[in-house]
């Protein structure tokens, strides 16, 4: 017998035998008469309020029978008048049908007709529950100071649907978030920047402070929104007044009515998932109309056939024929029952459709006849199999009364996550009758895991895995709608800047072959939001810790409205850099950044890919003053108005820093940054900053600066040997050397000031500003790299990594982790160093790479590199975590605080080790590896970051060409990942032993 669909991974065995799995189905009877579907409305905006006792549902999507795997939210009985009670967000809502009037004064418009009053009332009610304080009516006072840069995220529509995401951004972006709950609200005005799109203005909205505190305000200018999004709901044309105020917006828009309705399409959705995610779908026979450009040409994806006709009067054989070869094919061997219904969006919750047994061919098909007969362009007949439940054996009853079949939805919601990544957000389960839907908001939700436990999986390591597996399947389901989203035109999108920034998806724990199976039914815009969100409210209340979606929900949004922020902004950049940073380019013009790129090298590559390029030769950085002169001067000649300054490359700190004094620009102060930038300099402050428990002294490291023999022999009086001598402004770690004596310090500095003498003879290493040297005491223990976005001197986000084993004596980096082996608390000691470091050197805005030592005593630091972390870092952080430093940067050069994640969960794991011309020039080039290595990036199997296009530096000077990184869902599969391809590729060797430098992360 084979499976209706293959699932996506090897199903999990059972626990215990299941001799009798499928249990024939009692035959449903048809509804006669059909009800018909719902009409959309001949106005975007509302009827005027009427009283709302009772109050009609409007038309709730369902869960489905446990015994079913169709998508049951349009095909089930329609509810009663009193079961329409409990079916709608009055159930989700405590309050929605009260009449008591609010705690808040309402505001003045009580005879507003677009029932912005009573969606007032439910605002105050919902904040009353969660003992919040009302909204205050500042209505009459107007606000006036919001600028350009202020951000502003609206949301449209229900005044309870998003309340728990508005008051986690109100906490976290006071002010950001605003609720119009009227479209007399707010206006649609030409765009400026985009045209035929809008900019939606607001001249009236809630806003949301820290605290839970709201605010009923006017806004005078109206306020720009930067981000929408709303109650895209499908049972009017364009979604009522949500959907036509979000409609063709030049800001970023979080779904609308074309893409919910493609959402809430069984048949366009079951057709991603099975063709392009690779999930069980419940086998489905599907008949359409004409080309439905909606869906895609082929006629057949796993688990679903499609059948196009031209004319449904004249093709009763055809329609005859694929629903006998349905019924009999192999895909329904399991199934003794199937439903025929309508299928698209205004179908959902109707309740119109029929149930038959597998062997009433000529009932089936005469059913399908009927629903065709009324079929439109945009709808569908689907004849699809009922799937049971899986029915786990139980334990004995502790009581005589029967057992009643009971039966289990699985609701999954998802987000677009940083970089656009779904996430899984959170997880609910509904339960209930076997013999009636469980409809989403008509059964009180409850966990994954006790679910499980309640169907009969006992075994912990199951549950994990199913819990898993639940997650892979829901972000693979966001991935492919997304894909798919993403080949749709503007129009059919509803704008060129909406897309969907979260979902819902629906399952069934089915059994196929003796095996659990998740089986995807349907996917939705907002009621798994409601469901999960209600969840969420309802651990709150039993004392539990408030769960990560509204967070997660919150920045995204808040994230996606600072992007839009950043379109257009003019950026003065100071130096280019070399190919390690050409990522800056690609970064700057996806976020829409116009680079105003101030170069040394006439030729530099990056000429062509910025807006303006001004070339001006400032290797001689010992001349800073005079240089940050011209460069302005530079800069008012063309006429230009940087909206920031910023430099990425480590000799033009100091630079950047001066220029934006000069303009008037937000940065670190001049004189903090050349603390920072000189070693000696850094260290010897710190040790004389003795505030704090402990204070920044107890970081800093004995040096000396030297530069000349005789500094040598006073320093050696100072720091005790073994110790460090590097250059003063060095980066890269060239000239870095262990020395164990003041005759060895000699011979490395005289060879040093032979060979380094200014840019030219090694560039990009800070020679620009001499080569004096320093001597340092050697730190024990383990090397890190900590990166931090300090904004106002408040820490908003940090990440640390871990380097393996230097290769002695020239301190050459081998090979680094993310996330770091450490233990949370020791890395709470790097960063709490790191940026204890940083204030006291008055680095209190910016975007800073710190370099520690990790021994038994604590935390050393090495240096301070005020600017984004060189090399891969910037990438890897990217890729585990998911926010971009780069952004960081512009965004605290803006003077915007970038909103992070607030408890970063890394993705992945990487491991990456370094390259060098000298050990693997061999095998990367002539032995085609760096070929296959690039390959294999495309496939996205490693990650490759370019350091040097050439040969950088020779013999003790050199520093590594490429870093080559693997990824695994833990550490160790990612080092063991690394090690297998290092010596496939020959870049492990005994000179270069990469298991020695890995063995280090553990």
């Amino acid at each position: 017998m084979s499976a209706p669909c293959q699932p996506h991974a090897k199903p999990l065995a059972l626990c215990h035998p299941m001799p009798a799995l499928y249990q024939p189905l009692a035959p449903c009877q048809p509804l006669s008469p059909m009800p018909a579907p719902c009409q959309p409305c001949a106005s975007p905006v509302p009827a005027p309020c009427q009283p709302l006792s009772p109050m009609p549902a409007p038309c709730q999507s369902c869960l489905c029978s446990p015994q079913l795997s169709v998508d049951q939210t349009s095909a089930e009985p329609a509810p009663s008048p009193q079961e329409q009670a409990w079916a709608g967000p009055e159930a989700l809502c405590p309050g929605w049908l009260e009449d008591e009037a609010p705690d808040g004064e309402v505001p003045g418009d009580s005879g507003d007709p677009d029932c912005a009053t009573h969606a007032y009332e439910l605002l105050q009610s919902a904040l009353r529950q969660e003992g919040l304080p009302h909204t205050l009516d500042r209505s009459a006072e107007p606000r006036t100071g919001v600028g350009l840069l202020d951000m502003t995220v609206c949301i449209l529509g229900s005044p309870t649907a998003f309340l728990p995401v508005l008051l986690e951004g109100g906490t976290r972006c006071p002010g950001a978030m605003v609720l119009c709950l009227s479209p007399t609200w707010a206006s649609r005005v030409p765009s400026e920047t985009s045209p035929g799109a809008w900019s939606l203005l607001l001249s009236r909205g809630v806003s949301f402070e820290a605290g839970g505190h709201s605010a009923l305000e006017t806004f005078v200018p109206p306020r720009r929104a930067n981000y929408v999004t709303g109650t895209f709901t499908t049972g009017g044309p364009e979604g009522g007044w949500v959907g036509e105020l979000a409609r063709d917006l030049d800001c970023p828009t979080g779904g609308s009515v074309p893409l919910a309705r493609r959402l809430e399409d069984p048949l366009v959705t079951r057709w991603v998932l099975a063709a392009r995610a690779g999930l069980p779908v419940p086998p489905t026979l599907a008949f359409v109309l004409g080309p439905r450009g909606d869906l895609p040409t082929e006629s057949v994806a796993p688990g679903v056939r499609l059948v196009r006709l031209e004319d449904p009067q004249n093709q009763e054989k055809l329609v005859q024929e694929e629903v006998g070869a349905f019924l009999g094919g192999t895909a329904m061997e399991p199934y003794s029952q199937v439903v025929v219904r309508p299928a698209g969006w205004r179908w959902r919750g109707t309740g119109a459709r029929s149930t038959h047994g597998k062997e009433e061919g000529a009932a089936v098909a005469r059913a399908v006849g009927a629903r065709l007969r009324g079929l439109r362009e945009e709808d569908s007949v689907l004849l699809e199999a009922l799937v049971p439940t899986a029915r786990l054996p139980a334990p004995p009853p502790r009581s005589p009364a029967p057992r009643l079949p009971v039966a289990l939805r699985i609701c999954t919601l998802v987000c677009r996550s940083w970089g656009d990544r779904p996430q899984l957000c959170q997880v609910a389960c509904g339960v209930g009758r076997a013999e009636a839907p469980v409809r989403h908001g008509a059964a009180l939700p409850q966990g994954l895991d006790s679910s499980l436990q309640q169907w009969g999986v006992v075994a912990p390591g199951q549950r994990q895995a199913l819990a898993t597996r639940l997650q892979e399947a829901s972000e693979a389901t966001m991935a492919a709608l997304l894909a798919a989203e993403a080949e749709l035109s503007p129009q059919q999108r509803g704008g060129a800047r909406a897309r969907t920034d979260f979902l819902g998806v629906d399952f069934l724990l089915a059994c196929v072959d003796d095996a659990l199976e998740l089986v995807a039914l349907s996917t939705n815009s907002q009621r798994c939001l409601e469901t999960c969100l209600l969840a969420e409210g309802m651990g709150r209340a039993m004392g539990e810790s408030p769960s990560d979606l509204p967070r997660l929900l919150a920045e995204i949004l808040l994230h996606r409205a600072q992007c839009h922020l950043v379109e257009g902004k003019d950026i003065l950049l100071i130096g280019a850099g070399g190919v390690s940073k050409s990522f800056v380019w690609e970064a700057a013009r996806g976020y829409g950044l116009r680079i105003h790129l101030v170069e040394s090298d006439p030729e530099h590559f990056a000429a062509e890919l910025v807006e303006t390029f001004l070339p001006y030769d400032s290797r001689e950085h010992r001349r800073d003053e005079e240089h940050a002169e011209r460069v302005v001067e530079l800069v008012r000649a063309r006429g230009l108005r940087p909206h920031a300054c910023l430099s990425y490359w480590d000799d033009c700190v100091v630079l950047a820093a001066l220029v934006c004094q000069r303009l008037g620009l937000r940065g670190s102060p001049p004189a903090a940054v050349r603390v920072a930038k000189q070693k000696s300099r850094t260290h010897q402050h710190l040790q004389r900053c003795r505030q704090g428990r402990p204070p920044p002294a107890a970081f800093a490291v004995p040096c000396r600066r030297l530069q000349s023999h005789g500094d040598v022999e006073r320093a050696a009086g100072a720091v005790p040997f073994p110790a460090v001598a590097k250059l003063e402004f060095g980066a890269g770690g060239v000239g870095v050397r262990l020395v164990e004596s003041a005759g060895q310090c000699h011979a490395h500095a005289a060879r040093l000031w032979r060979d380094l003498r200014d840019d030219a003879d090694h560039p990009g290493i800070g020679l620009g500003w001499g080569n004096a040297m320093l001597l340092m005491e050697y730190v024990p223990g383990t090397e890190h790299d900590v990166d931090l976005v300090v904004f106002e001197g408040r820490l908003l986000g940090a990440w640390v990594s871990d380097n393996g084993p230097t290769r002695l004596p020239a301190f050459l980096e081998t090979a680094a982790c993310l996330p770091s082996c450490l233990p949370a608390d020791r890395q709470a000691q790097l960063v709490r160093a790191a940026l204890q470091c940083c204030l006291a050197c008055g680095l209190l805005d910016g975007v800073f790479n710190v370099e520690l030592k990790l021994g038994p005593g604590g935390p050393r630091l090495l240096e301070i590199n005020p600017r984004m972390g060189g090399f891969y870092l910037r990438d890897w952080i990217r890729e585990v975590y998911g926010p971009d430093l780069l952004l960081a940067a512009v965004l605290v050069a803006l003077g915007l605080p970038p909103v992070l994640p607030a408890r970063p969960m890394p993705r992945a794991h990487l491991a990456g080790v370094m390259c060098l011309d000298s050990e693997h020039g061999p095998v990367l080039g002539g032995g085609g590896g760096l070929a296959t290595l690039r390959e294999l990036q495309s496939r996205g199997l490693v990650r490759l970051n370019r350091l040097f296009e050439e040969t950088a530096g020779a013999g003790e000077y050199e520093e590594p060409c490429l870093s080559v990184a693997c990824g695994g869902a833990t550490r160790a599969e990612a080092c063991l990942r690394l090690l297998g391809l290092c010596q496939a590729l020959g870049i492990d060797s005994p000179r270069y032993p990469v298991e020695h430098f890995l063995s280090h992360f553990k």
